[in-house]
């Protein structure tokens, strides 16, 4: 399976680059789309990062999963991206897996696409999480949809992806590599 994650100005760092990190340590494909005018991308904390992809240069039907980082202003130009939006609601049909973390949750509740399922996103942005239901939990997963509160949920979330599209055993071994479960 390949993923996309997609980075707009704005996006919070460790979100975007800890996704990345891990998926590739689980030998996954994992790229980095620029949705700006640029392959260089500064993120909320004035952190550049180079993408590997344009967006307009990528083939959506070559991946399988669409990772979408949070961070407000970041979430905000994501949601913003009409040509990203259109192939979400896409993925979304398709019954694809899609991931968002932090503020990004909001842009799946604003298209509804949570209505009646379980999912978590960033406390302060939970009220748009239209019809969802939302446990004290670091990562919800529910059919095609991965949901994390944060920042400081970022690794738990990449991985429930590693999980997802490998196994349990993989995602928690690669866990334990990375000093984050208990051996």
């Amino acid at each position: 399976m390949k993923t996309a994650l997609f980075l707009a100005d704005g996006l919070e760092e460790i979100e975007g680059l800890t996704v990345v990190d891990v998926l590739r340590r689980a030998k996954l494909v994992c790229d980095m789309i620029s949705t700006e005018d640029d392959l260089e991308i500064t993120g909320s904390h004035g952190i550049k990062i180079k993408a590997d992809y344009m967006i307009s240069d990528i083939n959506f039907d070559e991946y399988d999963c669409m990772v979408l980082p949070g961070g407000k202003i970041g979430t905000q130009r994501l949601e913003a991206n009409q040509y990203l939006m259109k192939r979400l609601d896409e993925y979304i049909n398709a019954g694809k897996l899609v991931c968002a973390i932090c503020a990004a949750p909001s842009i799946l509740g604003h298209k509804g696409y949570l209505n009646g399922k379980v999912a978590v996103c960033y406390p302060t942005f939970e009220s748009h999480l239209t019809g969802a239901t939302i446990p004290a939990a670091e990562v919800a997963h529910d059919g095609n949809i991965i949901t994390s509160r944060g920042m400081g949920t970022a690794i738990a979330f990449a991985g429930e992806i590693v999980k997802t599209i490998i196994d349990e055993e993989t995602a928690d071994d690669l866990l334990k590599q990375l000093i984050y479960k208990q051996f």
